[in-house]
């Protein structure tokens, strides 16, 4: 086994040595050679601290060799330099943290703006930093500085403002890689800031893609990339000859303003570019404008819950929402007897007839009183309930009735008032607010409506539960069932461990029954009450099964309790008015599911009472009506020409002209193609091939 070489072992000695100085107690500075290329350097000096003195030096370099630290050398004219010495965060006791930095600062680098990033450094200096005790030279930091100009390191892109250009003739940013202002970025070669000589240093790796500055990449439909083995052969006579600047790419864009917001309180903001079409009469959807050319606006619940204080009543669309506010916050709305409303046509207004009432009950809209009694006793009047009746007549507002139910109350009364805003658009020549769900067919979301022939007044419908509170029956409300929207509800019963079981199953049937008291329902939505004959279908109803056991079951439990309700109700599609789909009712069935009950206890079965989920769901089926078309062979075995499966829909090339489109009737869209062809039939003939064939 021989013995290792002579170089690395001394190398291995003297790097040894440099690890364990600081360990016997010798001055080391770490690290002991820093290349300097911002403002600033920073070192630790690590040892024996006490009575140590750490002076900076410059020294002359030349012919680009670093000379030999001396002790020899050490002054303090270092001129535009700074030397800063503070005990160590980590170790105070025999460290210290050795800090350089250039006090002029880099102005001189930036002198020519032209050049944008130079090949040469701007400052090129040798530092020598330097450790003593007692004119003894203990350890020696060099620092070797050479700071470009222009460089990166030394700028602030925020500081830059960037002219964004129109984003409608060019893309916005091409090049996104251009990270910094006035400074090559590395490995960007769209970056205009970079010379050709840097360029090269990283040709082989340039950022790719949309951040590598390839902003207009190339489209399917261009010609110029059409692929032989993927395009089809129709491909040439379809593409599109086109310069890559033309991109499709372009306006893909937000063109707005950005402010700084003053508070952070959540607000919902309408739009204020108010667009009034209501001279030429008022389409379903459509906001109900005043004079003023506003909106007329009622407070509604959004989406998320939260009521909106200036929500838009739109034309021929119904609400009943309640808005819980704070009497403290609460202010008073404009009066709407001082509304003029345009009634959809031109310079014609309708002036609202408002009724005022007095709330019999304050106490049962606000909860959580507290009134601040002071010296004065001053009361004021808040709205508790507004209901709104439009009377309409085709696309115009013949009258609007406003009922507006008001409670007095303390100036300074506090808590949460629940206001109710109703909506309601009746038709000009009803005597009555009787409501249409269509015409002639069902609209989605509109009531199903229902007749009950074994009462005097028949008017009805069908409904579900809306739960409140702790969810028990007592105490829930109804709600009506909407066409096209199956649902789910239930409440809760309390029953008894010694609960009579045939009592409980009359108690449950007559509970689901209570939602359906009604023994026929409209198979349209104009269906007329007083004539039963009107398209009124029967309900089909499944009786619950009689069951024959003791009237109070062992140990709390009884069998075969009625506990679900199950309404089916088929629909299918009658046709169309105008283009517009109208659907009807076939039929509908009420079905009850069963269950065992059995009375749960804790640890001991004490007589209180337990709680038994019903519940009832209704369900919409969609029947056809006709069979459906079966698909051809071609359709099978040519799956690219299915529009279900493909961009391409080759069978509705002629859409206006096929039975897909229904924007019109389909005899207005074959008169209107047919002229259309004619036109260009007449064009065709008037053309200069033809003409010059007559003439010869």
């Amino acid at each position: 086994m021989g013995l290792p070489p002579p170089a690395p072992l001394l190398l291995g000695l003297l790097l040894l040595q440099g690890v364990l100085r600081p360990l016997w107690g010798d001055l080391v500075f770490i690290p002991a050679f820093i290349r300097m290329t911002g403002p600033a350097a920073s070192a630790s000096l690590v040892g024996r601290t006490e009575d140590v003195t750490v002076t900076l030096a410059l020294l002359q370099d030349q012919e680009g060799l670093l000379p030999v630290p001396a002790c020899g050398v050490l002054t303090n004219e270092t001129g535009e330099w700074s030397l800063t010495v503070t005990p160590s965060v980590v170790r105070s006791e025999n460290a210290l943290d050795v800090t350089v930095r250039l006090k002029t600062g880099l102005q001189r680098c930036f002198s020519n703006e032209t050049d944008s990033f130079s090949e040469s450094p701007c400052i090129v200096q040798t530092l020598l930093v330097s450790a003593s005790r007692n004119s003894s030279c203990l350890a020696h930091l060099l620092i070797r500085v050479e700071i470009y100009a222009n460089s990166s390191l030394a700028h602030n892109a925020s500081e830059n403002v960037t002219v964004i250009p129109s984003q409608v003739y060019q893309p916005l940013g091409p090049c996104p890689c251009n990270l910094t202002a006035n400074a090559c970025d590395v490995r960007c070669c769209c970056d205009q800031e970079c010379s050709s000589d840097l360029t090269e240093l990283f040709r082989e790796a340039c950022f790719t893609g949309v951040f590598g500055g390839d902003v207009n990449p190339q489209f399917d439909q261009l010609c110029s990339v059409q692929e032989p083995y993927r395009t089809p052969g129709w491909f040439p006579f379809l593409c599109v000859q086109s310069s890559l600047a033309n991109s499709p790419f372009l306006g893909y864009f937000y063109d707005g303003s950005v402010s700084s917001r003053q508070h952070i309180a959540f607000e919902v903001h309408l739009h204020t570019d108010y667009r009034d079409f209501s001279d030429f009469g008022y389409k379903q959807g459509d906001p109900v404008m005043t004079l003023d050319k506003a909106y007329l606006t009622i407070p509604q619940v959004s989406l998320a819950g939260q009521c909106m204080q200036d929500a838009p009543v739109a034309f021929l669309q119904n609400f009943d929402v309640l808005c819980a506010t704070n009497l403290e916050v609460y202010q008073e709305q404009d009066d709407i007897i001082n509304v003029k409303i345009k009634n959809g046509a031109v310079g014609g207004i309708v002036q609202p007839k408002v009724i005022y009432e007095e709330a019999a009950d304050p106490d049962k809209f606000i909860t959580s009183t507290e009134i601040l009694f002071r010296n004065e006793s001053t009361s004021r009047n808040v709205n508790v309930e507004e209901h709104y009746i439009f009377r309409w007549n085709n696309n115009t507002i013949s009258e609007i009735n406003v009922k507006i139910i008001r409670a007095e109350i303390n100036a300074h009364q506090k808590g949460i008032m629940t206001q109710r805003f109703t909506v309601k658009f009746l038709s000009y020549n009803s005597d009555n607010e009787e409501e249409f769900s269509g015409n002639p067919g069902y609209q989605l979301g509109k009531p199903v409506r229902a007749l009950n022939t074994n009462k005097m007044n028949n008017v009805t419908t069908l409904y579900l539960w809306q739960s409140a509170g702790r969810g028990l029956c007592t105490s829930a409300t109804f709600k009506p069932i909407l066409f096209g929207e199956n649902a789910l509800s239930g409440c809760l019963l309390e029953v008894g461990i010694h609960e009579n079981c045939t009592r409980l199953r009359e108690n449950a049937v007559e509970l689901l029954d209570s939602l359906i008291q009604a023994t026929h329902v409209a198979m349209r939505g104009n269906s007329d009450y007083n004539d039963p004959s009107d398209g009124w279908l029967e309900i089909i109803r499944v009786d619950a099964p009689d069951t024959v056991d003791p009237s109070v079951g062992a140990n709390g439990s009884c069998m075969d309790i009625p506990t679900q309700l199950h309404i089916r109700i088929l629909i299918s599609d009658a046709g169309a008015v105008e283009g517009i789909t109208q659907q009807e009712i076939l039929g509908v069935q009420t079905r009850f599911s069963s269950v065992n009950w059995q009375f749960h206890c804790g640890l001991t079965c004490e007589d209180k009472a337990d709680l038994l989920p019903v519940s009832a769901s209704v369900q919409f089926i969609k029947i056809p009506a006709q069979v459906p078309r079966p698909l051809s062979r071609f359709q099978i075995n040519f799956t690219e020409y299915d529009c279900n499966r493909n961009e391409v829909c080759w069978p509705q090339l002629l859409y206006p002209l096929t039975r897909y489109y229904q924007g019109e009737p389909y005899s207005q869209c074959v008169a209107k193609g047919l002229l259309l062809v004619s036109f260009f039939i007449l064009a065709a003939f008037l053309s200069n091939p033809w003409t010059r064939t007559c003439r010869a």
